[in-house]
């Protein structure tokens, strides 16, 4: 039997975009997964939402914060609750491809990888991302900008634990951390040279909260720890 892919998701607030999410994941071509929801302690329809698609298909595993803790410890908490041996990402607001994780899988098996990530559609346009960069060495891109596309992102469990997961001092930029101390690490993780992601980027947590990011990424890039090194 094929591994056994683990998805992980955190939702919070997210009631107008969760039931697509949801639905590209349900449709995969690649049939042998788990998929870990978080609901981040929401106060709209998003539980909701959640809870009726949690009884029609029992691959989904929903679980609530009784407090909103924020993405990077969600995911962590998702993360120790896994069972498949590859990991895959997906953001509430964002649509996987149905054969994103067929395709996805078949390359990180076929070239011996760590990680890997797809390129994305920007939603509501043709603009295809990363452009230039998708072509340039990632030790280089790294020190400057996060060249993958986190809800794209395809893992061995065993790599991610090792790592460490996610540094929980990084409240936002979380997967530029990731990436970095993957690469630093000698972990071999590439760009799959193909469209297979939907990234929505209005309204999106990167731009409701681009001062923040900014200011985390900036701490990525110079290998400072947020609340000790300011």
């Amino acid at each position: 039997m094929k591994e056994k892919i683990s998805v992980i998701m955190s939702v919070y607030n997210d009631e107008k975009n969760i039931a697509n999410a949801v639905e590209s994941i349900l449709s995969q071509t690649y049939e042998n997964f788990e998929f870990l929801i978080l609901d981040d302690f929401s106060t709209d329809g998003t539980l909701s939402i959640l809870d009726s698609y949690r009884k029609q298909d029992s691959r989904i595993y929903l679980h609530k914060n009784k407090k909103n803790i924020g993405l990077t410890k969600s995911l962590n908490i998702l993360i120790k609750k896994c069972k498949g041996q590859i990991i895959a990402r997906q953001d509430s607001d964002d649509v996987s491809y149905k054969e994103r994780f067929h395709l996805q899988r078949d390359y990180l098996l076929d070239n011996d990888l760590d990680a890997c990530t797809t390129l994305a559609k920007v939603k509501n346009s043709n603009k295809v991302i990363p452009n230039i960069s998708q072509y340039l060495n990632p030790k280089l891109v790294i020190k400057y900008k996060n060249p993958f596309i986190h809800g794209s992102l395809m893992m061995y469990t065993e790599v991610l634990k090792k790592i460490g997961m996610y540094d929980e001092n990084f409240y936002y930029a979380q997967d530029f951390k990731l990436i970095k101390d993957l690469i630093a690490n000698s972990y071999n993780i590439k760009i799959m040279k193909k469209v297979l992601y939907e990234l929505n980027m209005v309204e999106n947590i990167s731009q409701i909260y681009k001062e923040e990011q900014s200011f985390y990424a900036q701490c990525v890039k110079k290998n400072l720890t947020p609340g000790i090194n300011q």
